[in-house]
């Protein structure tokens, strides 16, 4: 299957890269070229990016960017709960490949916080999300039972979370792989940005992609609330 033999829904883009590389750079570029319009346009730029290993490459092509790195606002679409130092903290993650160098110097909003329970943290994090900017940028992954940010099928709050209209800026959701408690960004905030891109690679995630464009329930594969125009997917074999 080629991602030219997906029935991708009216407007909605698709571009084929060669590798991983060449699509971490073209995707870096990319969305520096949107954070650099917006800058130029309301003097600040805001970019909420996805954590897990695949967006490494991209994290590291990013940060090479030229940019007035101090205009940009990073946030993530979802979290572990875990200390921001442990081995599978997304922050950690995006702190050691994207925030260095000339980057280092923007603005990074995080969603772990210390708390005696997990939907204490969620409550903590939706007051600390009601300071980041409106979403210029949205760079989403998407797992192979069709999972994106930390909205997984089947946890207790998916319904909540996928609310279109919903109130809540972050929830806490239940993963089903470790560690289980996460943080996850909703549908509603997510929804808002100008510009969501989702970057996939390899022939099981393309299939996992095919299977979500022909359900109607986003609960059952999450990513199938955002496949729709002006959503943009990155695609390497």
């Amino acid at each position: 299957m080629a991602i030219s033999d997906l029935n991708l829904p009216l407007g909605m883009l698709a571009r084929s890269l060669s590798d991983a590389q060449q699509l971490a750079e073209t995707l870096a570029a990319d969305v520096a070229a949107v954070l650099r319009s917006a800058i130029d346009s309301q003097g600040v730029a805001t970019l909420v990016v996805s954590g897990g290993r695949s967006p490494v490459a991209f994290f590291e092509s990013l940060a090479q960017q030229q940019l007035p790195w101090s205009r940009v606002v990073i946030s993530l679409a979802d979290e572990r709960w875990v200390p921001v130092n442990h081995a599978t903290s997304n922050e950690s993650l995006v702190r050691r490949h994207l925030l260095r160098g000339p980057a280092a110097e923007a603005r990074f909003i995080g969603l772990y916080q210390v708390a005696g329970s997990l939907e204490q943290a969620a409550l903590k994090t939706d007051q600390v999300l009601s300071e980041l900017p409106p979403i210029d940028v949205l760079v989403l992954g998407m797992g192979d039972d069709g999972h994106t940010a930390s909205l997984f099928p089947g946890s207790p709050n998916l319904c909540e979370a996928l609310e279109p209209e919903g109130s809540r800026r972050c929830l806490p959701m239940q993963a089903p792989s470790e560690p289980r408690q996460r943080l996850s960004m909703t549908l509603s905030l997510l929804a808002s940005a100008r510009l969501p891109l989702l970057a996939i690679q390899g022939s099981a995630k393309l299939a996992t992609l095919a299977e979500a464009l022909s359900l109607d329930d986003p609960a059952r594969m999450p990513i199938r609330a955002f496949l729709h125009s002006p959503l943009e997917i990155y695609w390497c074999p």
